[in-house]
């Protein structure tokens, strides 16, 4: 009987507020709120689906008002400056001030707490070195590619036109060409947004190779030379995982396959279609590296890498055995972290499985040295890579550049509403309704795009200068010292295990990796000890 009054309170309320009101002349205009409101009431009382809304009518719809409040809350009332995930508020405020040229300056010192395990550091010189070169470029493919790609040292990461609007693909390219950098398609394959500004593409071809596919789901090699050999096409990355949904496939129903999203993926309007989440294309190591070679020459002799979130160590050994015994090699592996952002995933896989980048870089960087490829294979490093300073730790751990996603996705306006799944982005950057999309203009975010990547660009040069060193490059584990707890601090090179040239190749068991390399063939990914 306790709970009686709250679930016929409101609807009576109601109802006697309409009849005075229809009773008092003067109080008649109250009519036009109480009569839907009352609706509204009833239904709440009669409706069987909700039972905060049956037990508290009207009332019980203000948690799902909070609940589309909360991001917006939290972001602009209840977080400070160091708090919000996936990215701070100090993070998101230096990319809008970067992204619109403002100052982006920082008065008073740090906030971070020095002692504490969140403070990790560069080591600076007593001599900087100012008369290092204004801009860099890392030449992908020298010796394997007839026409490598010379690549900017930030580019933009993979993000899907159907995952990111029509104008957010628009104006991310058109950035990219007026900066000179590359924007990574994403699997979603190449759309009429990417094309029509002419910036340079990195094609990312995943598991449903769409842009290249068969009716059937297969690789469709006419397809995929076709569209490699554009222009605009300056290299081909082959998506192993990614870092937010590693092994994972996905399904696009066909709800969403609309006319344009059909014409870029190469897929029937209105079909559901799936992205299985192994390669039909290759079942081994070996298999892998030799479609890999297939694509390099299909593409007209371009730059052809993977794209991978660390996950089995030995499967990455695998690659690397393959590599030695065929003589075939990437021209680039692409390394993304755990951390790295997606437009939907299952919370569990973002939350719970995949190697962070750090870990998952300096494997790779291992794998590569310890074999003495490095010299043939670069390394891209992703994974919620936002400054400069990001930048050049990356470069410490072996890095030859660097993508970022999601702080794009703010140079454009994203004010991370955590609305991306649901079609409803505010800010028109990851929805696919036009009314949505108008907010965004195309010539006015383009050059936001730019001028973000220069300025953290040239912050990585202004810590290259501190340093006293002549290029990114020439960052070692050394100079990054890291917290272990209050009292003391350590060389990255004294809490992780790197490699000198060739010691895989001449002495395995000696390393870390030895269990992984023993377990390791080149002709299966299938763990074999």
């Amino acid at each position: 009987m306790e709970h009686i009054p709250f679930r016929y309170i409101v609807p009576a309320g109601l109802l006697a507020l309409i009849g005075l009101a229809w009773w008092w002349e003067p109080a008649h205009w109250a009519l036009w709120a109480l009569v839907p409101l009352t609706a509204l009431a009833l239904w709440d009382f009669i409706q069987h689906e909700h039972t905060l809304r049956r037990n508290y009518p009207l009332l019980g719809r203000i948690r799902w008002l909070m609940e589309d409040l909360r991001p917006f809350a939290q972001a602009y009332i209840v977080e400070d400056d160091l708090d919000g995930r996936p990215f701070s508020h100090q993070a998101r405020a230096l990319v809008y001030a970067r992204a619109k040229g403002d100052l982006d300056s920082h008065p008073m010192g740090t906030e971070l707490d020095v002692y504490s395990d969140e403070y990790e550091w560069l080591s600076h010189s007593i001599v900087p070195k100012p008369d290092v070169p204004e801009h860099w470029r890392v030449v992908v493919g020298a010796g394997t590619c007839s026409q490598p790609y010379s690549s900017a040292l930030l580019n933009i990461s993979a993000m899907s036109f159907g995952s990111l609007s029509a104008r957010a693909i628009e104006a991310l390219n058109a950035g990219a060409a007026l900066g000179g950098f590359a924007h990574n398609t994403g699997e979603g394959a190449i759309s009429r947004y990417h094309r029509s500004p002419g910036g340079d593409l990195i094609w990312e071809l995943g598991s449903g190779y769409f842009g290249a596919r068969r009716p059937d789901g297969n690789f469709d090699p006419d397809q995929f030379r076709d569209n490699a050999r554009d222009a605009q096409v300056k290299m081909v990355e082959i998506k192993l995982s990614q870092g937010a949904k590693p092994g994972h496939g996905g399904v696009l129903p066909g709800a969403k396959v609309t006319r344009e999203i059909a014409e870029a993926r190469g897929v029937p309007v209105g079909e559901t279609v799936t992205s299985p989440a192994a390669h039909p294309a290759f079942a081994t190591p070996i298999e892998m590296l030799e479609w890999l070679v297939e694509l390099r020459e299909l593409s007209g002799g371009k730059p052809v890498g993977l794209k991978l979130c660390i996950g089995q160590p030995h499967e990455l050994f695998a690659i690397g055995k393959a590599m030695l015994e065929t003589g075939l090699h990437p021209d680039f592996i692409t390394v993304d972290g755990a951390e790295g952002g997606t437009g939907a995933a299952p919370l569990e896989l973002s939350n719970s499985v995949g190697m962070p980048l750090r870990e998952g870089q300096i494997m790779v960087r291992n794998m590569l040295i310890g074999l003495a490829l490095k010299e043939k294979v670069k390394i891209a490093a992703s994974g919620k890579l936002h400054s400069g300073a990001q930048l050049a730790k990356a470069f410490a751990l072996g890095a030859d550049w660097c993508n970022a996603a999601r702080p794009f996705m703010f140079a454009l306006g994203c004010v991370q509403s955590m609305n991306c799944h649901r079609g409803t982005c505010p800010t028109g950057v990851a929805t696919q309704k036009a009314w949505r999309q108008r907010g965004l203009v195309v010539e006015d975010k383009a050059p936001r795009v730019a001028r973000f990547q220069r300025q953290t660009v040239h912050s990585l040069r202004e810590i290259v200068v501190a340093m006293g060193l002549s290029s990114p490059w020439e960052i070692t584990p050394h100079d990054m010292r890291e917290r272990l707890n209050g009292a003391r601090s350590d060389a990255i090179d004294r809490i992780y295990t790197f490699l000198e040239p060739g010691q895989l190749l001449e002495d395995p068991d000696a390393t870390p990796y030895a269990p992984h390399w023993h377990a390791a063939r080149a002709d299966t990914f299938r763990r074999t000890q």
